[in-house]
């Protein structure tokens, strides 16, 4: 196993949870680069097999698995990344690599010959994932995002919720493409770390003895 997985536990919590959370974390962690008066919107573009494979795998508690996603933040075309997110049980890893509007453009109308050729490797995988598992573009997917960050043990708190769907959109630069709110949508919260989870944090999130097993993408799926 590579050495960069790190720990990751994910909770649906209630509106009062979150304001009681994010009142606490606020007095002991900073927030990141992209946040905006301690925010930011976040749109993803899922991959997945003409089978679901992803989708199935995430939905059977499948042990290990991984999903190709293009995101950018606060709707900024000149920010856009590829992601390659793996998880084993409880550990995750991501790779990322950034794409410009041209490429993210160029890889939704089809033309990807030029990926094949591509200096950056995590470009050339998901080439390979197109070609032979017909990987494609399958959903959009907004929700916005309160992150927290605490040094010591490189933690990272996120607070998510507006979850949305653009339905059977794949045009994830064309910001005026309609979504609406994925139904019973909860307020995510998600706790990453390295070797060890300070005190202080655990007592600031206050984790219940069981994580939920919430994915985005499963949710805005299910209106296919």
């Amino acid at each position: 196993m590579r050495d960069d997985y790190r720990h990751e536990v994910k909770h649906e919590i209630s509106f009062s949870d979150l304001l009681d959370i994010r009142r606490r974390l606020s007095l002991i962690a900073r927030s990141d680069e992209h946040a905006v008066d301690g925010k930011y919107y976040i749109r993803s573009l899922y991959f997945d097999t003409p089978e679901d494979a992803a989708l199935r795998e995430k939905l059977d508690g499948v042990a290990k698995r991984e999903k190709f996603r293009i995101r950018c933040y606060n709707k900024d075309p000149g920010y856009i990344r590829l992601e390659k997110k793996t998880k084993i049980g409880g550990l995750g890893t991501k790779d990322i690599s950034k794409l410009s509007a041209e490429q993210v453009e160029r890889i939704l109308s089809g033309d990807i010959g030029w990926m094949m050729e591509s200096e950056d490797e995590l470009v050339r995988q998901l080439y390979a994932s197109i070609r032979n598992r017909r990987l494609q573009p399958k959903t959009i997917v907004d929700y916005t995002r309160e992150p927290f960050i605490y040094d010591p043990g490189n933690v990272r708190v996120t607070l998510d919720y507006d979850i949305r769907t653009g339905l059977k959109s794949k045009d994830m630069l064309d910001f005026s493409v309609p979504t609406i709110p994925v139904k019973d949508a909860p307020i995510l919260l998600e706790v990453k770390w390295d070797a060890y989870l300070p005190e202080v944090i655990r007592q600031a999130v206050q984790l219940p003895v069981r994580e939920q097993a919430y994915s985005k993408y499963a949710a805005c799926r299910m209106y296919d």
